[in-house]
């Protein structure tokens, strides 16, 4: 049995669905299936049940998937001591917006628990760069949100978050349970700089032009909405300053979110703080 066929497994068990599964290892799901078919003649037992109400473990599968975790968490104690054998112990982590979102707090303690001896330096962008620094080199890898141009990246998403739109807490339109962009149209929204990611621009100005204050940061955002009255999007669920408020905006898409790294890079650091991600993300 290879490893990657048991992280596979693991995927498909833990998910118990294999569209979910091959979404979590961005692959495709007829050769998820096929692998798991042909572990399941390797091993000359029956691991998952699928039917028509889904996929569940059989005693051999939940046998396997305890085994399995523990083979994998094995292998990843001696990539790691390799590792630190070769003397690469730091990892740069670039974060964009707010450190203050749970699932980076979850990941941070679990990668400082798991991996004691990786220092890990974290570089925090603005806005006008959705890469935080990952496609000028800066970064190893980038916790960030979707869409940006992904060319030369490998992505893995780690959530969804509903986006609703910021105004102020005297404004009209934030007495509504819910708003949709038309109701927005007239509106003068914050702006990112000409040169940012086209893809991202778009996202935040809910898919077409706007006019409205340049902003680069986080809290120029805010900012610009205190001061000026200026709608902007944002994740929901965050914190905000008083005098503000989030309404959520059922017809925008939601913000994902994602660990980004370049495709050709051999920081054997990369894949493990990748998947300690996902698991944080996840809980």
């Amino acid at each position: 049995m290879e490893l990657r066929t048991l992280r596979y497994f693991v995927a498909v068990a833990e998910e118990l669905h294999y569209g979910r599964a091959a979404r979590r290892l961005h692959m495709s799901q007829p050769p998820l299936s096929r692998a798991i078919r042909q572990l399941e003649t390797e091993l000359g037992a029956t691991l998952l049940h699928r039917s028509a109400a889904g996929v569940t473990l059989t005693p051999a599968g939940a046998v396997l998937l305890e085994q399995a975790r523990a083979l994998l968490a094995q292998a990843e104690r001696l990539r790691l001591r390799v590792t630190e054998a070769a003397a690469v112990t730091t990892l740069t982590v670039g974060i964009l917006g707010d450190g203050t979102d749970p699932g980076a707090i979850r990941l941070a303690a679990a990668h400082r628990r798991r991996y004691p001896g990786v220092e890990v330096r974290v570089r925090d962008a603005d806005l006008t760069d959705p890469t935080c620094g990952l496609r000028g080199g800066l970064v190893d890898v980038a916790l960030t949100r979707r869409p940006f141009d992904e060319t030369g990246f490998a992505v893995r998403e780690l959530r969804a978050d509903p986006v609703g739109a910021v105004l102020r807490a005297d404004d009209p339109l934030a007495r509504n349970d819910a708003l949709v962009l038309a109701d927005l149209a007239d509106r003068r929204w914050f702006q990112f700089p000409e040169a940012t990611d086209p893809a991202w621009r778009s996202y935040w100005n809910g898919g077409r032009p706007r006019e409205g204050p340049v902003v680069r940061a986080v809290q120029e955002c805010l900012q610009t909405v205190l001061w000026n009255g200026t709608v902007g999007m944002a994740p929901l669920g965050h914190d905000l300053p008083a005098g503000l408020t989030a309404v959520p905006v059922t017809d925008m898409p939601p913000s994902v979110v994602v660990a980004a790294w370049r495709q050709d890079d051999t920081n054997p650091l990369i894949p493990s703080f990748v998947r300690t991600a996902g698991a944080a993300y996840r809980s």
